[in-house]
């Protein structure tokens, strides 16, 4: 998965510190980020060194991100970029399938960090502009009081098993055309387990039993932490679709599962998992 980077090591720790120049330089338009773009057509984020030169002021407006290897990233909020040189914005869902899965990740996590400072500009209690704190990954309202921390939405992947068939799902209104499986956010009072059983009804209309944790990720796309847990269908294995929600959702046999699927979500690695442990059986 996109999170699994080693012999790379991200330290996602604050820590007050003044960018260097051969410190990483993260710039967002939107989603996409800036990336300094190499002979051979391939995007690389990147250096303070390499945009010094058309923003003088370019180390009074970073904020330190997280490390790398020990080597720091930063997020900028305004920057001039030169047309005439090779610089240019990538979509950063791009990151997710990157060769360099430490610099995949380290973007991705980098956008989360960015919208959450984009986010909370003011005290969401009074309205005056929050402050960055110098010890911790916090801003706070000099006139209330209020701290604001980063948040995390925890959501449940659920993979059905039904013998050597598997739950798959499209959502509606989707472009993209792979499967995917079961999900859904958790809600206030209840357990991460009562949501995997909450979001299987309402979205297939199915009893589960055996509920199993396999594995979590976290996803910076949507600010979420995800948690992996397979179930067995329990009685009736007929499905009733949400088709508010879903555009598809049928029993497929493991042998029917693509293959090459790359495993860099948590969706991906599990239903691949659940195709291998049957073709070894």
């Amino acid at each position: 998965m996109i999170q699994d980077i080693t012999p790379h090591i991200l330290k996602n720790q604050y820590t007050k510190m003044d960018a260097g120049k051969e410190d990483y330089l993260i710039f967002f338009k939107g989603r996409e980020v800036l990336c300094l773009m190499d002979e051979n057509d391939n995007a690389h984020i990147p250096r303070f060194k390499d945009l010094e030169e058309w923003n003088p002021d370019i180390y009074g407006d970073d904020i330190f991100l997280f490390s790398v290897d020990e080597r720091p990233y930063f997020l900028v909020s305004h920057l001039n970029v030169p047309e005439d040189r090779n610089f240019n914005y990538i979509e950063i869902k791009e990151f997710l399938e990157s060769s360099k899965r430490h610099r995949g990740f380290a973007a991705v996590t980098a956008f989360q960090l960015s919208n959450w400072y984009q986010n909370h500009r003011f005290c969401g209690k009074c309205g005056h502009e929050l402050v960055h704190s110098d010890k911790e990954r916090m801003l706070h309202c000099e006139n209330c009081g209020n701290m604001e921390y980063p948040k995390l939405a925890p959501a449940v992947i659920v993979g059905i098993r039904n013998g050597d068939y598997l739950l798959m799902t499209k959502y509606r209104g989707r472009t993209a055309g792979y499967y995917a499986l079961v999900a859904g956010f958790a809600e206030i009072g209840e357990t991460i387990e009562e949501t995997v059983q909450r979001e299987v009804m309402e979205e297939v209309g199915l009893k589960v039993k055996n509920i199993t944790y396999y594995k979590s990720q976290p996803w910076g796309l949507t600010d979420t932490l995800l948690f992996g847990f397979y179930v067995d269908v329990d009685g009736d294995d007929t499905i009733t679709l949400d088709e508010e929600e879903l555009a598809i959702g049928e029993w497929i046999h493991y042998k029917d599962i693509d293959p090459t699927r790359k495993h860099y979500s948590l969706t991906s690695e599990m239903i691949q998992l659940f195709r291998s442990e049957k073709i070894e059986k």
